[in-house]
């Protein structure tokens, strides 16, 4: 089966009626500070957001600044978050980032795309979220598993590499909608696009959608 790759006239119209469907969808990770953002960030990898909003209270209660993370205890630190996947090894990076940005930064949260890409546990798509999140700094899209999915079956993006994808999302998406794509694609993929077997009949952008590896369909 070939791809369908949408033109941009359409790619446009497939987001701009997704935006419009869920204009109030958010970014799912509970948070208070920049450093509270990059500890939930980390341990989010590979691992249900209702199971990270459950443990971070007490995990931001305990630490509160980077320097407190620097200094945090590892096998303390990882039987905190131990109900996530690879809870040693993301306690690990957590405490390396924070080491980091306590030295480096003076215990700030760079607010520079190049600057975060540096840290430990920090790839371009949690730089990307910290930035938007945090700061309000839009620089790029967030490209996570939703945005993969969803931009290979609507016929956004052929890549499956997430900087490329990234960059033919900059293409066709409006400026407007990047801090909150990733949000809206997650948003719809739970509900109507999801993983195994889609629901075509129930989707607003059906007409547009080219269904580019949907085998089976509700």
């Amino acid at each position: 089966m070939g791809f369908t790759l949408l033109d941009e006239r359409k790619a446009r119209d497939a987001v701009e009626a997704l935006e419009k469907e869920y204009s109030g969808a958010r970014y799912y990770l509970s948070f208070s500070t920049p450093i509270d953002l990059v500890a939930a960030a980390i341990i989010s990898a590979q691992t249900r957001d209702e199971t990270v909003n459950a443990l971070t209270p007490a995990l931001f209660k305990r630490y509160r600044t980077a320097r407190e993370y620097a200094n945090a205890d590892p096998e303390e630190l990882t039987a905190m978050i131990r109900r996530v996947s690879f809870a040693g090894a993301k306690a690990k990076n957590i405490i390396a980032t924070c080491r980091t940005i306590d030295e480096r930064y003076g215990g700030k949260v760079p607010d520079k795309m190049d600057a975060l890409v540096e840290l430990p546990g920090i790839g371009r798509k949690t730089a990307n979220t910290i930035l938007i999140n945090a700061y309000g700094i839009v620089e790029g899209i967030p490209v996570d598993t939703w945005v993969m999915k969803l931009s290979s079956r609507i016929g956004l993006s052929e890549s499956g590499k997430p900087e490329e994808i990234e960059r033919d999302l900059m293409k066709v998406v409006e400026k407007r909608h990047w801090h909150n794509l990733a949000y809206v694609m997650k948003s719809h993929g739970k509900k109507v696009c999801q993983s195994k077997v889609p629901l075509c009949s129930k989707c607003l952008i059906s007409r547009l959608c080219p269904r580019n590896g949907v085998t089976r369909s509700g």
